[in-house]
């Protein structure tokens, strides 16, 4: 007769719901996993069938009880590892982002905006189109699976139990400042086009005036504003690549961080 005792219960339910914690945690704060299109039966449901599969191959997990104190704040710093994660990835988006609201801007296009269900605020159609392509570009390069890998190894490289160290928040604040710098260098081709073009029409209007800057200048801005923002689409496909290996390597440094 199999008997079985009240400590190996809560070992085998640690054992589960430890790593599910801090997998749930990234996979709602990454991009495309967290979509808020993607149901929430979906994303439990990922994370539980992960559990189970890297459950076998962690450390043993602390000897607590998962409704004790103790027990709670390890669950609350798996919430936080899993978030710091995610939101390094979730910066590659908002860069793009970032770019394309720089383009529309100037564009002449900062009015049009539609509704975006993933930051649930309005947002220039620029920017979303820019979004949409990047995420395309991000599953093609299999990101989603790498998530997926980076936080199966950060078991390894932080077990359950630990906390991440200061310098780790510092290390996400200092990747959040790079979205800046990435954004600008994504949209600098488009900004530049639409600088000589601007240029080209001050001056066409200076030297004859009865031109209408505002009936010929926008329609201008508009065609070189689309040409040149297709002749760069293929040029984000290596940016991006770039910037996910960079955020994964911020995930995982995270993880390695005395």
């Amino acid at each position: 007769m199999i008997t079985l005792t009240s400590a190996q219960l809560e070992l085998w339910l640690a054992t589960l719901l430890f790593p599910m914690v801090r997998l749930l945690a990234l996979i709602s704060t990454s991009p495309i996993l967290g979509n808020k299109q993607v149901p929430k039966r979906v994303k439990i449901a990922l994370a539980v069938l992960m559990a189970i599969i890297i459950a076998p191959t962690l450390a043993p997990m602390p000897a607590v009880s998962v409704g004790s104190p103790q027990g709670l704040l390890i669950i609350i710093q798996q919430v936080i590892i899993g978030t710091a994660m995610g939101f390094s990835m979730r910066l590659i988006f908002t860069a793009v982002e970032m770019a394309g609201e720089f383009a529309g801007l100037q564009m002449g296009l900062g009015f049009a905006s539609f509704y975006d269900p993933q930051n649930s605020s309005y947002s220039p159609i620029v920017a979303q189109w820019l979004g949409v392509i990047a995420s395309l570009a991000f599953l093609a390069m299999d990101g989603h699976l790498m998530i997926l890998a980076a936080v199966a190894e950060s078991f390894h490289t932080m077990p359950v139990g630990n906390m991440m160290a200061t310098q780790s928040f510092y290390a996400v604040a200092g990747w959040g400042a790079s979205i800046f710098a990435n954004g600008l260098q994504i949209c600098l081709p488009i900004l530049g086009a639409l600088l000589i073009t601007n240029l080209a029409l001050g001056i066409l209007t200076r030297a004859a005036q009865q031109l209408n800057l505002f009936a010929i200048g926008f329609p201008i801005t508009l065609t070189v504003g689309f040409f040149i923002l297709s002749f760069t689409i293929p040029y984000l496909v290596p940016i991006m690549d770039r910037l996910t290996q960079e955020g994964l390597a911020t995930a995982l440094k995270l993880m390695k961080l005395p």
